[in-house]
């Protein structure tokens, strides 16, 4: 494998449910990154495949839903873990399929949450873990622009 220095583009998914809460899981404990930290669905962008694409897997693969929309981009950001530059791009999306009851990939993630915008200092503990704030600084970028929306939408009325 050769050394790079091109940075590893990552997507992430903020999936919202009707009630405008954001879907985080917790990273399990045998993870090389972050582990027993809260994420959100995402990874990294595989050779060939465009955002969109490596969204489509990602929600697929780490939970079974299927993407039905992309809404917003909300963060396009860099961050560095074992030497290695990420750039991560995060949208907020909905998806199809039973909300209640995602499949987990048990090997990678052993639970799940619904954050509401007043919930999202569970996500301090990530900080604690090792690991860092963009979590929380993604989920609380998606309820930022969901806010907006809705406040956009009540004007229009």
């Amino acid at each position: 494998m050769t050394e790079t220095n091109e940075p590893r583009l990552m997507v992430g998914a903020l999936i919202r449910d009707p009630y405008d809460r954001i879907f985080v899981q917790r990273r399990s404990a045998s993870r090389r990154l972050f582990p027993g930290c809260w994420d959100v669905v995402g990874g990294a962008v595989e050779e060939g495949e465009s955002l969109l694409d490596a969204l489509h897997r990602e929600v697929t693969e780490e939970t079974g839903w299927q993407l039905r929309q992309v809404l917003a981009r909300v963060m396009h950001e860099e961050w560095t873990a074992n030497g290695r530059r990420h750039v991560e791009s995060d949208y907020v999306v909905e998806v199809d399929g039973d909300l209640s009851s995602p499949q987990l990939e048990r090997d990678k993630h052993t639970e799940f949450a619904w954050v509401t915008a007043e919930e999202v200092s569970l996500l301090d503990e990530n900080a604690r873990r090792g690991g860092s704030n963009f979590i929380k600084d993604a989920v609380v970028a998606a309820h930022a622009w969901l806010a907006d929306e809705a406040g956009k939408r009540r004007t229009a009325v």
